[in-house]
């Protein structure tokens, strides 16, 4: 179905927060009218011109309430065409290793795994320390980049240890994503996981198709068996289309269903 015209269901008139900066108000009117259904995910908004006349505003002004919208996942802009409601930032949980292909088809959306690298090196320094064994132990290394609807949301560099995870270098990770293979076949009884906000390499940028100025999110885990360390990982989302969190009971509990 094509995205409704912004004129079809342009609400009546902006709300009334006049107390509020300028560009908080343009932004106020266009989450107010997603909110209350007048603009549906990928019905095309107002444009800046038409927001610009609307409030009597700078299109400077105008464009920052876009560009923050866009920020925050509820507005997609595409150069040269306009702004659009958003379908939202794909989210996974932190409170347990989350498979992304199960996340992905669960959002009615299309997942692919692209395979760059699987092979048995020798520890380089970081992932010894990761891992927390002697640099140049033999172990298996593991980059994916993770798309959905062809889109890349995660790209994941992972190093396993040989000792509890003898067969992950026989797998075929297009069919079954490294998490779920090692979830099912290797036991764990402990599990840490780290979020940084980062920027990211030239050739990460290349990989996730995003410029090298965008901010992500870095989510490293990693697990242990009887405190041996099983697998250290490091999964890279641009911010701009993911995001990481958790709801927990007040007893620490997670919210399951």
């Amino acid at each position: 179905m094509p995205p409704r015209a912004a004129d079809d269901v342009l609400p009546e008139r902006a709300p009334e927060n006049a107390a509020a900066p300028r560009y908080q108000q343009v932004k106020d009117f266009i989450t107010e009218g997603i909110a209350t259904g007048q603009w549906l995910p990928g019905d095309r908004l107002p444009s800046e011109s038409e927001l610009v006349q609307r409030f009597g505003l700078s299109r400077m002004t105008v464009n920052r309430a876009l560009r923050e919208l866009a920020e925050q996942g509820r507005v997609e802009r595409v150069a040269g065409v306009g702004s659009f409601v958003g379908h939202g930032k794909a989210q996974s949980t932190l409170l347990h290793i989350a498979n992304i292909g199960v996340e992905v088809r669960q959002r009615g959306h299309d997942y692919a795994c692209r395979v760059l690298t699987l092979e048995r090196v020798a520890a380089p320094v970081d992932a010894a320390a990761l891992l927390d064994v002697r640099t140049g132990k033999s172990v298996f290394h593991a980059v994916c980049v993770h798309l959905e609807d062809g889109v890349p949301v995660q790209l994941e560099d992972r190093w396993v240890n040989p000792r509890l995870a003898p067969q992950f270098g026989a797998q075929d990770f297009s069919l079954i994503q490294p998490s779920e293979w090692l979830v099912r076949h290797v036991p764990y009884d402990q599990m840490e996981h780290v979020v940084d906000a980062v920027l990211p390499t030239a050739e990460q940028a290349q990989l996730l198709d995003i410029p090298p100025s965008d901010p992500c999110l870095l989510l490293t885990r990693r697990t242990w068996l009887q405190g041996e360390p099983i697998t250290a990982v490091r999964c890279l989302h641009p911010g701009a289309r993911y995001r990481l969190g958790s709801r927990m009971q007040s007893d620490g509990k997670p919210v399951v269903g």
